[in-house]
């Protein structure tokens, strides 16, 4: 029978479906009872359980695991304004996402949580069969209601400027605007693609003045562009969509160079992509993490088959294969590219779309991490002709997506930040930034934090089991009988 919430007119299909979720949310006893005991004010301000730093896809579903999981003093916090968390309204230019558009993503499980559900009721039936690939505004749209028909308590405006040692054991976070510092137990840092580390930047545009360059990452007046000649450097996704958005702004030609000598076709973690790849690739030992994760960064994955159409149907589009840049120079108004092979390309602006890099030592707020952790240049020494200094400068965290002391007893505070995004990959997979794999990385992430707390709390807990004398039986159930 088909469902009344994907058969009926938009609106009431959503209305219908908040029922549902409702419905469902309750008998799982959601939210679950809060079992973790307060701690003692810090200040006068009460210290907070969890802080979950950033309110994109991740930190949502962080959150909603952990209130499942009956943890319910936390705070959700974000820099950006509401509606424009994570990259999707911001610096992402992609039409579609590249995740196919039945995936479970955020949803935990719980099927009248995810995009499926959620599209089938605002557009109905036949659009969800329509539907290839889903729209990245679309997306945004969907993660606004799951935050609202959850009732997440994301507060946003705040700007971390320090996260480092608090009272006793606890984490402080300070912010750029000088509101109160926050003290909290755990800190989870859900903060996408660059929040540990940010934007590649390669050395070739040291010196050049930056109104003709930007990273991908960036505002870009896209509209400034037209009739001028742009370089976009890299094959990968965002450079794919930034050429595509130059030449549909008019941009009189769009050149994209590539050190490669051929075009990467195959997207080679799909070949492993399973249930078992998202459970198992922790519990690997370090070679084997590293044998996966350097040999998919050296055979880098395709942009999409869409992506690439959108730039190569313009007549005034080109590819360059093995065309490094050895040199930029500014001749006046206009860029001189000289390139590895000996090319001369000249140029209006350049685009870069060489991706992120890992390094805590460039992000401020990030300091006392940066001092204070293991990173993987720490424990392991790569196989000869496997070494890469980009997973090198990746943190090394436990298997609860924890940081490690890089000297230990040294800093035992950094054991209770959670690396809970992008950076956490090579220690942890494809849990904390991927659409596919984010609700089981979740659900770890809120067991992990609960066994944390009940040992840390288990005098409380014994405390309880000691003094607990609500009876079940009241002795007029039975008899007593002489034998």
């Amino acid at each position: 029978m088909l469902n009344s919430a994907a058969t009926a007119s938009p609106g009431h299909g959503l209305a219908a479906l908040e029922l549902r979720v409702a419905e469902d949310l309750r008998n799982l006893n959601y939210p679950a009872r809060s079992w973790v005991p307060n701690r003692a004010p810090v200040d006068n301000k009460q210290v907070q359980d969890v802080v979950v730093i950033g309110a994109g896809m991740c930190g949502l579903v962080a959150a909603f695991a952990l209130r499942m999981a009956g943890i319910s003093r936390f705070r959700i916090i974000d820099r950006n304004p509401s509606g424009l968390e994570g990259p999707w309204l911001t610096y992402a230019r992609m039409e579609t996402l590249r995740s196919p558009k039945d995936l479970v993503g955020p949803a935990c499980g719980i099927g009248s949580l995810t995009f499926r559900a959620w599209y089938e009721a605002s557009f109905g039936l036949q659009a969800w069969s329509d539907l290839y690939r889903i729209p990245r505004s679309v997306w945004m749209d969907y993660l606004v209601w799951f935050r609202d028909v959850l009732g997440l308590p994301v507060e946003n405006g705040f700007e971390v400027s320090s996260i480092g040692p608090g009272e006793g054991n606890l984490v402080a976070v300070d912010f750029a605007d000088g509101r109160p510092s926050i003290q909290a137990r755990k800190v989870v840092l859900a903060t996408g693609r660059d929040g540990v580390g940010g934007p590649a930047i390669p050395s070739f545009v040291d010196g050049l003045p930056k109104a003709v360059w930007a990273h991908t990452t960036e505002m870009i007046d896209f509209s400034a562009l037209a009739g001028k000649r742009v370089v976009v450097v890299g094959v990968g996704a965002s450079a794919m969509d930034n050429a595509a958005t130059a030449l549909e702004s008019g941009a009189s030609e769009v050149r994209l160079l590539a050190r490669r000598q051929i075009m990467p076709c195959i997207n080679k973690l799909m070949g492993i992509g399973s249930y078992g790849l998202s459970a198992g690739f922790s519990a690997l030992d370090d070679n084997w993490k590293w044998r996966i994760s350097e040999y998919a960064m050296r055979q880098q994955t395709p942009a999409p088959r869409s992506s690439v159409l959108r730039v190569s149907r313009h007549s005034n589009s080109s590819f360059h294969f093995g065309q490094g840049i050895k040199q930029i120079t500014l001749q006046g108004r206009e860029l001189d590219i000289r390139t590895t092979s000996g090319a001369s390309i000249q140029a209006d602006f350049l685009i870069l779309g060489t991706g992120f890099e890992v390094n805590l030592d460039t992000r401020p707020e990030l300091n006392n991490i940066a001092r204070n952790v293991a990173r993987w240049r720490d424990r392991f020494e790569a196989p000869k002709g496997m070494e890469a200094a980009d997973l090198y400068r990746h943190p090394y965290l436990n298997s609860d997506f924890s940081f490690r002391e890089k000297t230990p007893d040294s800093a035992p505070w950094v054991g209770n930040i959670y690396c809970f995004n992008h950076a956490a990959a090579l220690s942890m997979g494809k849990l904390s930034s991927d659409i596919p794999a984010i609700s089981e990385g979740a659900q770890l992430l809120a067991k992990s934090i609960s066994e944390a707390f009940y040992v840390e709390d288990i005098e409380h807990h014994w405390g309880l089991l000691e003094s607990y004398e609500e009876p079940e039986l009241f002795g007029d159930e039975w008899i007593g009988s002489e034998i």
